[in-house]
């Protein structure tokens, strides 16, 4: 019995510091004022609208030189570059929403409207980023693009959103 209570208090112990960490890295990631809202640009992720496009692929596969094995080489790359801006625009996106969190929590009225706006907006962002990463995967065995304008579009849509509701000078 006693060793049952101790390992509970560990269990319970560890839970609360790892709540504790995530909570203070989240807090981390919230931008504190209104600079960040206004810094971020979705032309920071112009790249990823033809990172994985036919234009460059063609203009390889046009020149004498160019192998299979160097056009297999060039997808993998692009693959990998669209992967890396992929996960930076959806730690920013979800940056975005935990700031909007922030203020309708804050809020002095109710914004309902905004709660199922948000969830609908990360749902959306969600299915949409797998879809992408599945496309990506078709595009690095030679089949199809890729197109994030919907991603970039809710990204600024959010952003939007968010800096509507947060007054100047925060």
């Amino acid at each position: 019995m006693g060793l049952a209570i101790a390992v509970w208090a560990v269990c319970v112990g560890v839970v609360l510091f790892l709540v504790r960490l995530t909570h203070s890295a989240s807090q981390q990631l919230l931008p504190v004022n209104t600079d960040w809202i206004d810094e971020f640009s979705i032309q920071r992720y112009a790249p990823l609208l033809r990172v994985l496009g036919q234009d460059d692929l063609h203009f390889l596969l046009a020149h004498p030189g160019c192998s299979k094995k160097m056009a297999k080489r060039f997808r993998i790359q692009r693959c990998q570059i669209f992967r890396a801006y992929l996960r930076q625009l959806d730690s920013d996106f979800k940056r975005l929403c935990m700031a909007l969190k922030t203020v309708m929590v804050q809020s002095k009225q109710d914004r309902l409207d905004l709660a199922s706006a948000l969830l609908r907006n990360q749902g959306t962002f969600a299915a949409r980023k797998m879809m992408l990463q599945f496309q990506a995967v078709l595009y690095r065995f030679g089949v199809g693009t890729v197109d994030v304008r919907c991603l970039l579009n809710l990204s600024e849509k959010t952003r939007l959103e968010l800096r509507e509701l947060v007054p100047a000078g925060s």
